[in-house]
């Protein structure tokens, strides 16, 4: 345990000092927070008056296509074949036809364009020929659009959560986000410490500083001193991101809220959705919706079991880290250079590429048997039951689903050192997959 405790102190401090390490601890949540700041900035001042010209052959839309601050729809009564030879000349964005026999030919209508129509735009034009036609066909049964508009209702519904006999309120949005955050984060730190450890290794093993160490230490115990080092590197790098991530967003939050109007921020975000959903938008917010908007969050947050979350995001990222990174470990023990992993690496990153796409699916039922039988495997189960726990998971579950990543973890390392032991002081060998499988059962 002394050797092991040392080899974990040098991986620690030997990362934690470097240069590379304090530059990407404090970048990174800065770039974060600039990247989000540009795509805001450009979703403000990117968005230029388009100018749409329409030939209306049936005489039943002219003026009944609304304009907004982004589309302004022109009616023209020239013939199509004069239109579109004017297109260029007229300055014109786009160029909309609508056949006279539209009743009976829905799919007769075409947008024009220079460059490829937008879906926006589409669905605007869509959308207005739609409701158009259904506002005639109510006319003509003797219903107006005023009676239609009162008669619909906005339904919004709580959910609640009933366990054991105890009603809790919870939130489906809250916990798919937080459920998906949680297990694209565990993916991505697996993938790039289990790569550090890799990258360790074989950096020791070319250096020959490898065949110093082992002259003092066992094998075994160089791996796993390695692989701990790193993951408490990780761990130490995600708290302070964390941290310095809440605070600039706390901080820029504050500074980019005082420089927007809410009206500004309410046309961008209505230009981009759908008219059904910008409608709805606009209705809460003349309800004082916006205004609230901070307490719903953290009202939809305190509906998830929070303290299970955390607790179970550094369990699985542990777990998941040392099944995966022993088995980097040994393919960065068993190669020379990073040209020869890419064959070994495939095989290791496939289960964790293919967990995160089952999440997908598992996010739509979190308690159906791809979700349930993920969770349990232990080489996608830090990924899928982070889906699952925000939803609510069996306590059975999860200490099921702990002892068999457990299980995992010690069978990979067992596993991976066996390989390690033999691969570590190998040099000049082109390793096959054959040769690896002899390598476990070497003895000695």
């Amino acid at each position: 345990m002394k050797n092991i405790f040392l080899i974990i102190k040098r991986e620690y401090f030997t990362r934690v000092k470097k240069r590379s390490f304090i530059i990407m601890t404090l970048v990174v949540p800065i770039l974060m927070v600039a990247m989000w700041g540009g795509i805001f900035w450009a979703a403000m001042s990117g968005i230029d008056e388009k100018h749409i010209e329409v030939i209306d052959e049936s005489g039943l839309f002219v003026n009944k296509i609304p304009n907004d601050d982004i589309y302004k729809f022109n009616f023209v009564s020239s013939s199509l074949e004069e239109a579109k030879a004017d297109f260029k000349k007229s300055g014109s964005d786009a160029l909309v036809f609508i056949p006279k026999d539209i009743f009976n030919n829905s799919k007769g209508v075409q947008i024009f364009a220079e460059n490829g129509v937008p879906l926006e735009l589409k669905n605007k034009i869509e959308n207005g020929i739609e409701r158009e036609i259904e506002s005639i066909k109510l006319t003509e049964a003797g219903i107006t659009r005023s009676v239609l508009e009162e008669a619909k209702l906005n339904v919004d519904s709580e959910t609640i959560s009933l366990k054991e006999g105890q009603e809790r309120k919870s939130s489906s949005s809250a916990s798919t986000a937080i459920g998906m955050f949680s297990a694209f984060l565990i993916y991505m730190l697996v993938f790039i410490y289990g790569a550090q450890v890799m990258r360790g290794v074989m950096e020791e093993k070319n250096s020959r500083i490898v065949e110093v160490i082992i002259s003092s230490v066992k094998p075994f115990e160089l791996m796993i001193g390695k692989i701990v080092g790193v993951a408490l590197v990780g761990l130490t790098q995600f708290l302070l991101w964390v941290t310095f991530g809440l605070a600039i967003f706390s901080i820029g939050g504050q500074v980019i809220g005082s420089k927007m109007a809410g009206a500004e921020m309410a046309k961008v975000q209505a230009a981009n959705l759908p008219p059904e959903v910008a409608a709805q938008m606009a209705q809460e917010q003349q309800m004082g919706f916006s205004n609230g908007a901070m307490p719903e969050i953290f009202g939809a947050l305190s509906t998830l079991p929070v303290s299970t979350i955390l607790i179970s995001f550094v369990f699985y990222f542990v777990g998941g880290y040392l099944l995966y990174s022993s088995l980097f470990g040994a393919v960065g023990s068993a190669v020379d250079g990073e040209t020869d992993t890419q064959q070994f690496v495939l095989p290791i990153t496939i289960p964790l590429i293919a967990s995160f796409i089952i999440a997908q699916f598992a996010m739509r039922d979190p308690n159906g048997p791809l979700a349930f039988w993920g969770s349990m495997i232990p080489f996608s189960s830090p990924v899928l039951m982070m889906v699952r726990i925000p939803f609510g998971v069996p306590v059975w579950q999860i200490v099921l689903s702990i002892s068999l990543l457990i299980g995992g973890f010690i069978f990979t390392t067992w596993l991976a050192a066996r390989i390690y032991r033999v691969g570590i002081l190998l040099y000049g060998k082109k390793i096959t997959w054959k040769e690896l499988s002899k390598w476990v059962f070497y003895k000695g």
